[in-house]
């Protein structure tokens, strides 16, 4: 399957599993590549108030908005390519595999590779990235939420995948990330992405 078209959070009228969706897919895209000045563009006509005044993603959300419109294209494809694409070893690896095994392509990959196969789910050839890959794995995400397929696409379905694939290590990413002195946008991007792990965590939990 493909990383999501950059998209923004809806409007605060939208359903709840629609934006959580969106939400999945606007962070997929923002993992995936630096923001176009389409996606920019979008930040700055963005809602930034919660339905409910002082929601628990209001503030981040925010962060997050005002830094995108603070940036542009070049300077955001920069920071993009200094924190994620380095010459060798990256700054900030953005590989699942990395975080809970120490090393890239290890057991994770093939326990994700696997629980993909389940999904009837696949990478698709002409991406490059592997399927631990933060993009992938939200997008796999946005997927069990909005797809059309209720065998898979339902909440027990999303509830396994983010244990097994998701939680175990994006929050550590997160914090890897947010503390890299070279982060600016993507600052605010994973203290957004770390705060929305936690809201799904605590939904996840109820389920229980």
């Amino acid at each position: 399957m493909s990383i999501a078209q950059p998209i923004v959070m809806s409007a605060p009228d939208a359903g709840e599993e629609l934006a959580r969706a969106e939400i999945y897919g606007l962070l997929s895209s923002l993992f995936f590549a630096p923001p176009s000045a389409e996606l920019l563009g979008q930040f700055q006509v963005a809602v930034t108030e919660a339905p409910e005044p002082g929601g628990f993603l209001e503030r981040p959300w925010q962060d997050l908005v005002a830094a995108a419109r603070a940036s542009d294209e070049p300077q955001a494809a920069a920071e993009y390519e200094a924190l994620f694409m380095g010459v060798g070893k990256p700054e900030v690896f953005l590989y699942g595999s990395f975080y809970m095994a120490g090393y890239l392509h290890e057991t994770p990959l093939v326990k994700l590779r696997s629980s993909l196969g389940e999904l009837g789910l696949a990478r698709d050839a002409a991406m490059q990235e592997t399927e631990d890959h933060v993009a992938y794995v939200f997008e796999v995400m946005r997927y069990l939420i909005a797809g059309d397929d209720l065998a898979v696409c339902n909440l027990e379905r999303q509830r396994q995948f983010f244990r097994a694939h998701v939680q175990p290590w994006v929050e550590r990413f997160c914090e890897t990330l947010a503390q890299h002195p070279g982060a600016g946008l993507y600052r605010q991007v994973a203290l957004f992405t770390q705060a929305f792990m936690a809201v799904e965590t605590q939904a996840f939990d109820m389920l229980e």
